[in-house]
């Protein structure tokens, strides 16, 4: 079975020349053993979130004919979430020593449980990691539904002009289609896709929307099954944005100028990152992301061991005098938000 192009971060090492001002942080996080896998965890973390989506089956089973039913529609959310964190740890190889094992979790959780494509999304995530916050090379900030610069502002005109004008208040009702918008992608990208890995991706995108389906339609009426697919497809779409809104949206963006000075990978992972204060609860509904200056460094750790690194990281940048952000929760928003505000002030100021 093909297998998707690699990751360009591997587990064992972050990039081999990655330039002085990361060496020694690297060498400190090898010795305290931080890139070791956590097996253990991750079995332990993957049997309970599976279980917990059997307990909320069974539960639309035997209140499907209630409209209470949709009490549980909060639930699925949180745990899709839950699964959806699964997938992007798999992606970065932080579960298993074999590519083929990180691949076969990465479909499962990806493809059948949540009918996002793995492949599509590994694509599109290592390009982000590559060059985060670059306007050319990263897609997350390519001007898409968003914009993220003035440069991209300008361009907008008609409908997409005035979604621009207003995208700060727009951001998260969007997020409201994003658990949609990931199944059209998944479904999109079967083209790039070729040979066994198309047909594999494909039959488990399939078996995801049947399921799915199937699940509805045989544990409550109709009406209740419209209901349920909104209110539950709405709420992991805005779990998801609130755990990826604080990453990046206002930080530092490289100049795409070829003739700039080029960041090393520590400055560009740190100055275009943000961190999430917080303790085991803000761990755990941000799924490790809040984390996000050291799983940008290091991509392949697992993600018990990111609050660990955090320490040396930290004294890692003071020494060297590099910013690094960390806030609390609502106070990202407010960043990140305040940031989509100005890209579209020029346009508002047209009116």
């Amino acid at each position: 079975m093909p297998l998707p192009r690699p990751l360009p971060l591997p587990r064992e090492d972050v990039p081999a020349d990655t330039g002085s001002e990361f060496t020694p942080l690297l060498r400190v996080v090898k010795e305290q053993q931080l890139l070791e896998r956590r097996t253990g965890w991750y079995a332990r973390t993957i049997v309970v979130n599976a279980l917990g989506l059997a307990a909320v089956g069974t539960a639309m089973a035997l209140l499907g004919g209630s409209w209470w039913v949709l009490a549980l529609a909060p639930v699925l959310a949180v745990l899709c979430a839950r699964t959806a964190f699964i997938g992007h740890d798999a992606g970065h190889a932080q579960i298993s020593g074999s590519r083929a094992v990180n691949r076969r979790i990465g479909l499962v959780h990806g493809n059948l449980l949540l009918g996002m494509s793995y492949a599509w999304w590994n694509d599109k995530h290592n390009r982000h990691h590559a060059h985060p916050n670059h306007i050319d090379k990263d897609p997350d900030v390519a001007a898409d539904v968003l914009v993220f610069t003035s440069g991209q502002a300008a361009t907008r005109t008609g409908f997409r002009g005035r979604l621009t004008r207003h995208q700060a208040w727009l951001f998260f009702p969007l997020t409201l289609l994003e658990g949609l918008a990931l199944k059209l992608h998944g479904f999109q990208d079967l083209r790039r896709q070729k040979g066994r890995a198309r047909l594999v991706e494909g039959a488990l995108l399939v078996a995801h929307v049947a399921g799915y389906v199937t699940l509805l339609l045989t544990t409550m009426p109709l009406a209740h099954a419209l209901v349920f697919a909104a209110l539950h497809q709405a709420l992991f779409g805005l779990h998801l944005g609130m755990a990826f809104a604080p990453n990046h949206k206002g930080m530092d963006m490289p100049d795409p100028d070829p003739d700039a000075e080029k960041w090393g990978h520590l400055r560009r992972q740190v100055l275009t990152s943000r961190n999430i204060r917080g303790g085991f609860l803000t761990d755990w509904f941000l799924g490790g992301l809040n984390y996000q200056i050291e799983h940008h460094l290091f991509p392949s750790m697992p993600r018990p061991h990111l609050g660990l690194a955090q320490a040396a990281v930290k004294a890692h940048c003071r020494d060297l005098g590099i910013p690094y952000a960390e806030t609390g929760l609502v106070d990202s928003y407010r960043q990140a938000l305040r940031h989509l505000h100005e890209v579209g002030e020029p346009l508002r100021a047209d009116i």
